[in-house]
C-alpha cells in the first residue's frame, strides 16, 4: 500500500465579526443606504466625544471656581 503524498497544511483566517457585519451589509444594503449609516454612526460618536469634551471642561471650571471663591 502506497501513502498518499503529503499536502502542505495552510491556515485560514476565520472572519472578524465586523468583516461579517459589513459584507451582509453589503449583500443586503445599497450603496448609498451604506454610507447613510456609516455617516450617521460617524456623527453619533462624533456627539459622544463632544459629550464628554463638554464634560470635562466643566469639571475644570468647577474646579476653578471652587480654587477662586476660596479668596475671596
Amino acid at each position: 500500500m502506497h501513502a498518499a503524498p503529503a499536502r502542505p497544511v495552510t491556515a485560514t483566517a476565520l472572519p472578524t465579526v465586523t468583516g461579517t457585519l459589513r459584507a451582509v451589509e453589503a449583500l443586503l444594503l445599497g450603496s448609498g443606504q451604506r454610507t447613510a449609516r456609516r455617516n450617521a454612526w460617524t456623527a453619533v460618536l462624533e456627539d459622544r466625544r463632544r459629550a464628554r469634551d463638554r464634560v470635562e471642561t466643566e469639571h475644570v471650571l468647577e474646579a476653578v471656581a471652587a480654587r477662586t471663591s476660596w479668596g475671596t
